[in-house]
C-alpha cells in the first residue's frame, strides 16, 4: 500500500510538472529537426541567460520534443516548447496557431505562404529571419576511396540510376546503399531542390530517417553507404567535395558556406506571422540575430553570420581586372543577394548591411577600404542586360552603404562571368545574383 501511495505521488508530481510546462509556455518553436535538435535549445538557453534567468533545465517529452525551463528574478518559471518534426510541420503549426515561431531549414514554399496569407506575407522582411547557415554534406564511410563527386553523379546515385560503386570508381566493388532524410525534413527538401530537382525521384531503396545524427552514424558503419546530413552531423563519416558544372569541387568549409559559394550551402530560417510577434518573440529573434546569438550558432557546428575576412585563392580564368584588383585584398564572408530580375536585396542581405556597418566600426577594421563586385545569373536576360543588371545591383549596394557612412573605393560589375553555382535550379541562380564584398 505504501509503495502504491509513493507511486501515485510520483505520478501526480509528473502530471503537475507537465501541466505547468504546457499551461505557461513563453514560446513555442515547431519545425526543422536540423535546427530543433541542438541549435534551437542552445539559443533558448542563451536567451534565458542573457535575461538573467536561473536554474535552466531541459526535459524530453517525446522523441524530437522538449521543454526548456528557467526561473526569472521574481521566482516565476518560464518555459519554451520545442517540437522538431521537420520543416514542413513549422508552417502547419503556424497555420493552426499552435506555434509562435516556425523553424525551417529551407525557404517557405509558395503553397505554404498562400496557406498563411491571412497571417501576412511569410516572405517579407518582418516575418522571415535567417538565423545561420548550414552546408548539406554528402557523406560516406571513412574507408571509401571516393573523395569528390560531381552533382550530376550524386543525382544519379540518389535516384537509383547508379547502383554500384564500381560505376563511380573502378577500384571499388559492392552495391551502393542510399541513406536519406524523411519527407518532412527541410534537409531533404533542400537536397531535392539542389540535387534531385523537381522531376527526379529519390531511389525507392533509400533508407529514410527523421534524425540527422542516426543517419550519419549508420552511414559511418556501412562501407557501401552514402547519405546526406546537415554539416554539424558529419560525425564519424567522411564528407565529400562537391562539384557543379563549370565550378571547382569544394568540401563544405566554413567560409564557402558563409558566402554560400559551396554547392550545397543553405540558410536556416525562423518564420513568425506578423500578428504573432509578441514581446518575447521579438526579444528571442533579436537575440538570435545578435553577435552573441550568432556565436552560439558557431558553437553548435553551424555557420554564423558574424563577419570574417579571409584571403581567397581565385581561379586564374576569372576576368583579369577582377584578379588584379583583388590580388592584395581579403574577402568578407557575406554576399549581398537579390530577388530575381530586380535590384531589391533579399531579407538576409538587408540585415547584413547592419552587420557590415558594425564590423567596419570596430577599431581593428576602421582603416579598411571596401570594394564591391556585382554579378548576375545567366538566365535573367540577354548577356548585355545581365551586365546592366549586375551594374545596377552593385551601384544600389554602393549607394546604400554610402548612406550608412561607408564609401566604397572600387565598384565593378561582371554580369554572369563568374557563376558560383549551377543556373539549372532556382537555388543556384539565387546564389549567382550577388555582390561580393572585399577589403583592402
Amino acid at each position: 500500500m505504501r509503495i502504491l501511495l509513493i507511486l501515485l505521488m510520483i505520478q501526480q508530481w509528473l502530471v503537475t510538472t507537465y501541466a505547468v510546462a504546457s499551461n505557461d509556455i513563453t514560446l513555442r518553436l515547431h519545425g526543422s529537426n536540423t535546427i530543433g535538435a541542438e541549435l534551437a535549445p542552445e539559443l533558448v538557453k542563451g536567451w534565458f541567460s542573457k535575461q538573467g534567468y536561473k536554474n535552466l533545465t531541459s526535459r524530453e517529452l517525446a522523441p524530437q520534443e522538449m521543454i526548456i525551463s528557467a526561473v526569472d528574478r521574481h521566482g516565476i518559471s518560464k518555459h519554451v516548447e520545442i517540437k522538431s518534426h521537420g520543416s514542413g510541420t513549422a508552417f502547419k503549426s503556424l497555420s493552426r496557431g499552435i506555434a509562435d515561431i516556425g523553424m525551417a531549414s529551407r525557404p517557405v514554399k509558395e503553397k505554404e505562404n498562400n496557406r498563411l496569407k491571412s497571417f501576412g506575407d511569410m516572405q517579407s522582411f518582418d516575418t522571415e529571419f535567417v538565423i545561420g547557415l548550414d552546408g548539406i554534406a554528402v557523406i560516406v564511410n571513412k574507408n571509401n576511396s571516393v573523395s569528390s563527386l560531381e552533382k550530376n553523379v550524386i543525382r544519379q546515385i540518389f535516384s537509383g540510376k547508379i547502383t554500384k560503386w564500381q560505376q563511380v570508381d573502378s577500384s571499388m566493388t559492392g552495391p551502393i546503399q542510399v541513406y536519406a532524410r524523411d519527407n518532412k525534413s527541410g534537409t531533404f527538401d533542400t537536397f531535392k531542390s539542389l540535387v534531385l530537382g523537381k522531376k527526379t525521384q529519390l531511389a525507392s531503396t533509400a533508407i529514410r530517417y527523421e534524425s540527422n545524427a542516426i543517419l550519419s552514424d549508420d552511414v559511418s558503419m556501412d562501407k557501401n553507404g552514402i547519405g546526406f546530413v546537415g554539416l554539424p552531423y558529419v560525425r564519424n563519416a567522411k564528407a565529400l567535395a562537391v562539384a557543379e558544372q563549370g565550378t571547382l569541387a569544394k568540401k563544405p568549409k566554413v567560409f564557402d558556406i558563409a558566402t554560400e559559394d559551396y554547392a550545397l550551402a543553405r540558410r536556416l530560417y525562423m518564420y513568425v506571422p506578423k500578428e504573432m510577434i509578441s514581446e518575447s518573440v521579438n526579444s528571442f529573434l533579436n537575440f538570435c540575430q545578435s553577435e552573441e546569438g550568432q556565436h552560439i550558432v558557431d558553437r553548435t557546428g553551424f555557420i554564423s553570420q558574424n563577419l570574417r575576412a579571409e584571403k581567397v585563392v581565385l581561379n586564374p580564368g576569372f576576368p583579369q581586372e577582377y584578379l588584379q584588383i583583388t590580388e592584395n585584398g581579403t574577402r568578407l564572408s557575406l554576399n549581398f543577394r537579390f530577388r530575381k530580375g530586380t535590384t531589391k536585396l533579399d531579407n538576409k542581405s538587408l540585415r547584413d548591411v547592419k552587420r557590415l556597418v558594425e564590423y567596419l566600426a570596430k577599431p581593428a577594421n576602421s582603416n579598411k577600404k571596401v570594394m564591391l563586385f556585382g554579378f548576375a545569373d545567366s538566365s535573367e536576360s540577354l548577356p548585355v542586360f545581365s551586365l546592366d543588371l549586375s551594374t545596377y545591383r552593385v551601384d544600389w549596394v554602393s549607394d546604400l552603404l554610402i548612406k550608412n557612412g561607408i564609401d566604397p573605393v572600387r565598384v565593378r560589375a561582371y554580369g554572369d562571368a563568374i557563376p558560383v553555382a549551377s543556373n539549372e535550379d532556382p537555388g543556384g541562380r539565387h546564389k549567382n545574383r550577388r555582390v561580393e564584398v572585399w577589403l583592402q
